[in-house]
């Protein structure tokens, strides 16, 4: 029994060692943690988050002009938001410049190539004018097949969403390609105010009435949301530097 005895009062100490040990660390996490999520929210109440992902969109170069190839780099799967953005953004250009050929790729499966492709054609874009290229699992991967097919002498055009246009054509230019110009796929927000009587549907009379706050309800969410993505994006941004991507 003392044998037991010992292990158990042996497991004991070692617990409570560790405990101390981390103590110290859990507290930090936890007001890290707390001070990171104040600043979110904070920032959210402003538009900083909207200006940083419409810097992300521009700060490379739109275009002003046809290019040889419109390039639009997918992944987000299909049939999908970020998808069908791109797919509508190209489906104008391509009406806009009907001597541009185009290129598609996505590594996924070869069905969502295929969905790509007809979304174009029911936006009257000629499927002889496209290319497909189910391969490049990244930015990096996919500006080098680029490379490899058209050659760097290429001007290009890179339909893709708002956030990652600085990083792709910043990966393209890496690469060589001295004409090539980002055209973000924006999401137009609506316009209405979406106010609504808060008695007349029922509200009851105890819960905060925020039917004339449309930024509370809609724009603090989408913001919080924007961060997020953009934060996602200055790390890709950063790895891309490390290994001199960019």
């Amino acid at each position: 029994m003392s044998r037991w005895t010992d292990l158990g009062s042996t497991v004991r100490i070692a617990i409570s060692g560790v405990g101390r040990a981390i103590r110290p660390l859990a507290k930090w996490t936890v007001r890290i943690t707390g001070v990171i999520a104040l600043v979110m929210v904070v920032l959210a109440c402003t538009r900083i988050p909207f200006d940083l992902h419409q810097w992300l969109g521009t700060a490379a170069g739109e275009c002003d002009h046809a290019p040889e190839v419109l390039v639009i780099l997918g992944g987000s799967g299909m049939p999908s938001g970020p998808e069908l953005l791109r797919l509508h953004r190209a489906a104008e250009l391509a009406m806009e410049w009907p001597e541009v050929r185009i290129a598609i790729i996505d590594p996924g499966a070869p069905s969502i190539l295929e969905a790509m492709t007809q979304e174009l054609e029911l936006r009257g874009v000629d499927r002889t004018r496209m290319t497909t290229m189910n391969v490049g699992n990244n930015t990096r991967e996919q500006a080098l097949l680029l490379e490899k097919h058209y050659g760097a002498g290429t001007s290009v055009a890179l339909v893709t969403a708002p956030e990652n246009v600085y990083r792709s054509v910043r990966a393209f230019r890496k690469l060589g390609f001295e004409q090539v110009c980002g055209v973000p796929a924006w999401d137009h927000a609506s316009a209405h105010d979406f106010a609504y009587g808060h008695k007349e549907v029922g509200g009851r009379s105890w819960a905060p009435d925020v039917s004339n706050r449309p930024g509370l309800r809609y724009t603090f969410w989408n913001y919080l949301k924007l961060e997020i993505t953009c934060l996602r994006e200055y790390v890709a941004i950063l790895y891309y530097q490390v290994n001199g991507w960019i």
